[in-house]
Order: C-alpha cells, then sequence, then structure tokens
C-alpha cells in the first residue's frame, strides 16, 4: 500500500507563507494578511498531496520553478473565494429590468444594435445565469434584439461548473417556481436532485478566463452593464482603483458599473455618477 504524504501544518513556516501569500498578490491582487495562514493551509493540502510534496517550502519550490507559471494558476484558484448565489443582492437585478433595459432595449432594437452585458466575477454561474434571466423576461417584447453576456472569473474550476449549468435543487430555490420551470431542466434517473440551465439560455453566456488585471481583456468594449460585485472586497485600495477604471472603461457612455452591498468607490477617482447603492453610470 502507497504511502500518502500529509503536509504538516505546524511546519507551515512564515517563510514559506510570504512566498506564497506575495505570488497570490501578485497574479491576482488578492491581499493575504497574517490571519489567512490557516485557511492557506487548509486550501492547499489536498494539493500539495496530489503532487506528493510533504512541505510547503517544496511547493513554494514548484511555484518558482521555470515551469511554475501553470501551478501558480492552480494556486489563485485554490486561493479565491467563490461565495454566489442565485439573486444575490436582489435589488441589483430589479434595477436592471425595470430602469436599465426598459430604457435600452427600444433604442437598440431601432438600431438594430446588440446588447452586452458582463458578470465580471462569475464565480460558478450564479449570478450570469440570473441575469440571462431577468434579461429573457424583460425582452419578450424585443425578440429580435440580439444580446449576450460574458462571464468570466480568475477560477477555471468555477468556470467549468457555470459552463455546465448544472445545480442542486436546494441552489435554485432564490428561483421563483415559474421562472424555474421556464429556463431549467429537472434532472432525471442519476441526476435526480439536481437542474440544469435549458440550452437557449446556456448559449447567451460566453465564458473567458479573465485576471481583471491581466493586460488585455478577451471581452469587447463598450458594455451597457458591468456586474463585478463581491471581489473587490479582497484588494487593497491601489487595486481597486485600477480594476474600476479598467471595467470603466469597457462601459459604453451611459453604462453602469455594478458592486457589491459590501463595497465602496469612496476615495477612488473614477468618473462615473452614483445611481443608487451599489450602481454606478458612465457619463
Amino acid at each position: 500500500m502507497t504511502n500518502v504524504k500529509t503536509p504538516v501544518d505546524h511546519l507551515f513556516s512564515s517563510k514559506a507563507y510570504h512566498i506564497l501569500s506575495d505570488l497570490v498578490f501578485q497574479h491576482s491582487r488578492i491581499r493575504l494578511g497574517p490571519d489567512k495562514r490557516a485557511l492557506v493551509a487548509n486550501r492547499l493540502r489536498k494539493r500539495l498531496q496530489t503532487l506528493e510534496l510533504d512541505s510547503y517550502e517544496e511547493y513554494c519550490a514548484v511555484l518558482q520553478s521555470p515551469h511554475g507559471a501553470a501551478e501558480v494558476e492552480e494556486l489563485v484558484d485554490l486561493i479565491s473565494t467563490n461565495h454566489t448565489r442565485f439573486y444575490r443582492e436582489p435589488e441589483h437585478f430589479t434595477f436592471l429590468t425595470r430602469r436599465v433595459l426598459p430604457a435600452l432595449a427600444p433604442e437598440l432594437n431601432a438600431a438594430r444594435a446588440p446588447l452586452r452585458l458582463w458578470s465580471a466575477a462569475a464565480s460558478s454561474g450564479e449570478e450570469p445565469y440570473t441575469m440571462a434571466i431577468a434579461i429573457a423576461e424583460c425582452l419578450q417584447a424585443f425578440p429580435a434584439l440580439k444580446w449576450q453576456i460574458f462571464a468570466t472569473d480568475i477560477s477555471r474550476r468555477m468556470l467549468a461548473t457555470a459552463a455546465q449549468g448544472v445545480y442542486p435543487m436546494d441552489a435554485v430555490k432564490p428561483v421563483p417556481p415559474d421562472l424555474l420551470k421556464r429556463y431549467f431542466q429537472k434532472g432525471v434517473g442519476g441526476r435526480t436532485g439536481f437542474c440544469r440551465v435549458k440550452p437557449e439560455l446556456r448559449q447567451r453566456l460566453q465564458f473567458e478566463r479573465v485576471n481583471l488585471f491581466q493586460a488585455h481583456y478577451p471581452v469587447p468594449a463598450k458594455m451597457h452593464v458591468i456586474f463585478c460585485r463581491n471581489v473587490m472586497i479582497y484588494f487593497d485600495h491601489a487595486s481597486r482603483a485600477e480594476a474600476v477604471s479598467r471595467l470603466a472603461h469597457h462601459l459604453t457612455p451611459g453604462g453602469y458599473l455594478v458592486i457589491g452591498h459590501s463595497e465602496s468607490l469612496m476615495g477612488i477617482r473614477h468618473g462615473l455618477h452614483p445611481v443608487q447603492h451599489g450602481v454606478f453610470q458612465k457619463t
């Protein structure tokens, strides 16, 4: 029987933690304070076992090796927090359906121009699919209007889940029953207890891995709405300012940036006009 190496957490030295936290910051701008050491050890333990490493120093050596770039991406994936749910902070979806879409749809329809939205921290997909449901419901009077949602995240693991669009029934409880019936398929047989977003809605989403601080974004400019919620809370002030500036650049004039309720743009020069809590408009 093969012995499985298990890293000893109390040997997670300050030096190794410093190297790991610096790499995470350099590649994601996520700032890990000294209080996150136990969390990092917990999230990396299984990865070290998979790589058959028995110390965090060995893992640091892998990360810093000439071929360590792929493992750094894996590190960031494991460290990033991916808490989300359908209809999280529902006021933002109400704003989308009652103010943004009724104003934009007739104009874009007449111009035969597409509606573009971006979920910039899409995680496992609940946010962009909620956006898609809201849009599909609101634009029934404009069947010819083309629209697309770009769903991006730093985690390939989360994006793979999002692209599948399969969720436990407990996860879709926030979805109103009539919309659940309209836009989801219930699983049968081995899929009992799960449901999947219907293909006609899934095809509206384009999934891409995006680090908000990479050189270029693989999404079109001139977005009408960008949701970037509950991710900037993990950035320092300078990083938040940079992210907001770059996201604002991708908005069309009159477009909206939506951030989380617990986030703020206070102290950041952004040129956006506050509309309501968490919603800013490019003038």
